[in-house]
């Protein structure tokens, strides 16, 4: 996989999900107040006794080493404490008998920790790829169309929220969406994944944006009623924003549907425009029946790039209680990373943690360049 960004999807450790739970630096107190301990003992008087510091060596390595480990630097202790040339304080049959007791205590400490690392590394690893298989990585070219995402869930040490994109290419050109929905974090996740399902297939099969909206709607509808508030005869509540993308397979021309999403924003040159929309309700309101939305067609041209945000990008703040200002900011920010989509995503993230001091909402861009 190229660079660590989402869909580049995530600026994550790519070993996240194998690496051990615990911290690197926790290798290091044991093996250290070992040796600490006995050098400043043998270099200083013997009237200053600091032996009792090495019963803390064996509980220290536990929270670090496995059992193995554990028992060789329990052992080492051991032989420290009784070895006459380092005459560690004299300990006596009772201190040896203590310390080592405490030793197998952290043996045994290790081992069952161990296993709790195993179990959560495998946990780890199932849930990240069960996130992935909400949202994949993108390609870094759909037919006509470079693209780039990125994705920053809210809740810590998740990969997916209440946000979501996807990319599909079909009969009727390059489709993609930019959605939001109701709440975020995991208890989202489940609303996400049904909307991604129902987009894939809509992509292929609905002739228009229109029927895709619509199928998307049928999907968060049919989800409400079946949720646990309608057993009891209450009326079910679920819905997103989305902004749906079609670019035409010959022609150099856009048709975008808003359902309730912020506009997308098309950078031509240095210059930045909010794409003019007829924007309608957001899905899941039974919009077939209300007020349907109606797509817009915007004509491009080669060089052309388009960027599609949900609103824990617009809602940001600064100290001061201001918005982001990502239409302004955006030319430096494209000026700079031109050539690249997903280095563009990368800057957008990074200024916008500098602006905000850190996002408190899922976020998620997504970048087309078109080069038909």
């Amino acid at each position: 996989m190229p660079r660590p960004a989402v869909g580049r999807r995530s600026a994550r450790d790519p070993d996240w999900p194998r690496r051990a739970p615990t911290p690197p630096w926790m290798r290091w107190p044991a093996p250290v107040l070992l040796v600490l301990t006995v050098v400043i003992q043998v270099l200083t008087p013997k009237t200053l006794d600091l032996s009792f510091l090495l019963a803390a060596v064996p509980p220290l390595a536990a929270l670090a080493y496995g059992p193995a480990a554990t028992a060789l630097l329990g052992g080492l202790v051991l032989l420290m404490l009784n070895l006459p040339r380092y005459d560690l304080g004299h300990p006596g049959e009772s201190d040896t008998a203590t310390v080592a007791f405490v030793a197998v205590l952290s043996v045994l400490f290790a081992s069952v920790r161990s296993r709790r690392d195993a179990q959560l590394i495998t946990v780890r690893t199932v849930a990240e790829a069960a996130q992935f298989a909400v949202l994949p990585p993108l390609p870094e070219r759909v037919g006509p169309v470079r693209c780039a995402g990125l994705y920053r869930a809210a809740q810590r040490g998740t990969l997916v929220g209440g946000d979501l994109f996807d990319v599909r290419r079909g009969p009727c050109g390059v489709r993609a969406m930019v959605g939001d929905v109701q709440g975020h974090g995991l208890a989202a996740v489940g609303t996400v994944a049904a909307l991604i399902g129902a987009f894939r297939e809509a992509a292929l099969d609905e002739p228009d944006l229109e029927g895709v909206a619509a199928r998307l709607d049928r999907r968060l509808v049919t989800d409400a009623r079946d949720a646990e508030g309608a057993e009891r005869g209450e009326p079910g509540e679920l819905f997103a924003t989305a902004v749906l993308l079609e670019f035409g397979g010959e022609a150099d021309e856009l048709r975008l549907l808003s359902c309730g999403h912020p506009p997308p924003l098309l950078l031509r040159g240095t210059a930045v425009t909010e794409l003019q929309v007829s924007p309608g309700p957001p899905l899941g309101l039974g919009i077939a029946g209300v007020a349907p939305p109606r797509e817009t067609v915007v004509g491009l041209r080669p060089g052309d790039w388009l960027l599609t945000v949900t609103d824990g990008v617009t809602e940001a703040r600064d100290a001061s209680g201001a918005f982001y200002p990502l239409a302004a900011r955006l030319p430096a920010l494209f000026e700079a990373e031109q050539d690249d989509p997903a280095a563009l995503t990368d800057a957008i993230w990074r200024d916008l943690v500098r602006f905000s001091g850190g996002v408190r909402d899922d976020v998620a861009l997504l970048v087309f360049a078109w080069e038909h």
